[in-house]
């Protein structure tokens, strides 16, 4: 179960490292906005659409991949952790 409080910060920190407000985030985000904040080039998101390497969600629309920023925060939260494995 993902703590909501971890995934709303990470809304957060998503807008501000995109030099956006963080009240006012994005609802989606292109997929060279993904990869910025996911710290991935945008061919590794690529791979990881075709492969399914990720459970990460997408959209699709004609030719144009999105990404909603609470998936992206949903993912990030879930690799968050305390300890090492």
């Amino acid at each position: 179960m993902i703590n909501p409080h971890i995934a709303a910060s990470i809304k957060d920190e998503i807008a501000l490292a995109l030099g956006l407000n963080p009240k006012k985030p994005p609802l989606h985000l292109g997929d060279r906005d993904a990869a910025h904040v996911l710290g991935v080039k945008t061919s590794t998101l690529a791979v990881w659409r075709s492969t399914g390497r990720y459970n990460l969600p997408y959209m699709k629309v004609g030719r144009l991949i999105r990404y909603r920023v609470s998936d992206l925060a949903e993912f990030l939260a879930k690799l968050t952790t305390t300890k090492t494995p």
